[in-house]
């Protein structure tokens, strides 16, 4: 192994370590999972009710594994899933008052953390990354499928 895939592996192993850190610390402070309290802040910071789609694009997650997570949080009732004004056949997300209640005092996710480290990174350097670590992953055979929002898989 080369001095480079030795910083390469350091550095997926911090980040890693940073957003499980982030899921516990969430998980103990008020019982959510970290990607749980991620959605949460992302529908508690959009101007309005966002739809499905629109949560899995802000949080850069696959539509399906959003939907597991905003059903956790309906389900909870920190989420009110309702028919949409304009158009009925569309659903739209938005906080609930317990939601507001759970957000009081939360820190950024390290997921927000992440999404803002990537966006302030030229365009062709993200991209660049994305190729690269999409090679690396082809190549480890670990891909397949949609991937679930972090350590979200582990909760049941």
């Amino acid at each position: 192994m080369t001095e480079s895939s030795a910083l390469v592996l350091d550095a997926i192993r911090r980040i890693v370590q940073a957003l499980r850190v982030s899921s516990r610390r969430s998980e103990a402070a008020v019982g959510l999972s970290g990607a749980q309290l991620f959605v949460l802040q992302t529908v508690a910071g959009a101007p309005g009710p966002l739809s499905l789609s629109q949560v899995a694009e802000r949080t850069l997650t696959h539509l399906s594994s959003v939907s597991v997570v905003v059903g956790r949080l309906v389900d909870g009732g920190l989420l009110a899933k309702h028919a949409a004004a304009a158009d009925a056949r569309r659903s739209e997300i938005s906080l609930t008052a317990k939601g507001k209640k759970f957000l009081a005092g939360q820190p950024a996710t390290a997921q927000e953390a992440l999404i803002a480290a990537l966006g302030r990174l030229p365009a062709k350097d993200c991209a660049q990354l994305a190729r690269l670590l999409g090679r690396v992953i082809a190549d480890a055979d670990l891909g397949g499928g949609e991937a679930p929002m972090f350590f979200e898989d582990e909760k049941k």
